[in-house]
C-alpha cells in the first residue's frame, strides 16, 4: 500500500482536490429530461455555482456559512426533499411569498403573472405528441420563458400556499412536464447545491448526437428559447 501510495500521490492528490473544487466551489449538471424546456435541453451541460448560498465544508453538505440568498428566476440544483435525487429547477416563490396557480397561470402576493405567446410548437409529454405553447412569463419582478401543454396531463391548480422562512417553491419552466414541488413539496434551504450560472456544452442526444455549439457559453439568465422539431 505504501509503495502503491507513493507511486500514485501525484494522482491522488488531483483527485482530492478536484473532490474539494466539485463539492465546495463549483460543479456541473447534465439535463436528463426535458422539464426546463424551452431554456435547457437534454444534453446541455450547465455551469453551477456552488458557493452561491453556502460555503461548505469540502467532500461534505455541512454549511459553515452563508453567502447568498436564492432570488426568485434563479435556476437551482438541489437535492429533493422527497427520495434525495439530484434536480434543477427554477425559484419562484420565496420565504414570506403567498403564492397559487390557477389553470397555468401563477398568483404570487395577489398579483398575477401576465403572459405573452412566443410561438407554437409540437412536443412530447406523456408518450404522444400534443400542442405546446411558449411564453413570456412576468411575475413579481422576474421574466422566463415557460412552456405550457393545455393537452397534456398536469397538476395546474394549487395554493393559495404561504412560504415559510428557509423554504422555497421551485417549478420547472415546462410547467405541464415537471416534477417540482407540486408533486415533490417545497424545498428546504439546506437542500440546496447551487446556481446553475450558463450552460457549458450542449450535444443533441435525443437526435444525431452533434454539438449545438450555439448554446456553447449560453447564460441561463439571457437565453434564447430552443426552436425544435420533435425529435430533432
Amino acid at each position: 500500500m505504501k509503495n502503491f501510495l507513493r507511486a500514485n500521490k501525484g494522482f491522488l492528490a488531483f483527485l482530492l482536490l478536484f473532490g474539494v473544487f466539485r463539492t465546495a466551489v463549483a460543479d456541473w449538471n447534465p439535463i436528463p429530461s426535458g422539464s426546463m424546456r424551452p431554456n435547457l435541453l437534454e444534453g446541455d451541460v450547465v455551469f453551477v455555482n456552488r458557493m452561491a448560498f453556502d460555503l461548505k465544508i469540502p467532500l461534505t453538505e455541512l454549511s459553515v456559512a452563508r453567502l447568498g440568498e436564492p432570488e426568485r428566476g434563479d435556476v437551482v440544483t438541489f437535492v429533493s426533499p422527497l427520495d434525495g435525487t439530484r434536480l434543477i429547477k427554477r425559484v419562484l416563490a420565496v420565504p414570506g411569498d403567498v403564492v397559487e396557480m390557477h389553470g397555468d397561470r401563477l398568483s404570487i402576493n395577489g398579483v398575477e403573472a401576465t403572459y405573452t405567446d412566443i410561438e407554437s410548437v409540437r412536443e412530447r409529454a406523456a408518450g404522444q405528441e400534443v400542442g405546446a405553447l411558449r411564453l413570456s412569463e412576468h411575475i413579481a419582478g422576474s421574466e422566463q420563458r415557460v412552456q405550457v401543454m393545455p393537452g397534456a396531463p398536469a397538476l395546474r391548480d394549487f395554493g393559495p400556499l404561504h412560504i415559510p422562512a428557509d423554504r422555497y417553491l421551485m417549478l420547472g419552466d415546462n410547467r405541464d412536464d415537471s416534477r417540482d414541488s407540486r408533486y415533490i413539496g417545497l424545498v428546504p434551504r439546506e437542500k440546496l447545491i447551487g446556481r446553475a450560472v450558463r450552460v457549458l456544452v450542449s450535444a443533441d442526444y435525443l437526435g444525431n448526437w452533434l454539438p449545438r455549439l450555439e448554446r456553447f457559453g449560453m447564460s441561463l439568465r439571457n437565453n434564447e428559447p430552443a426552436k425544435e422539431k420533435v425529435g430533432g
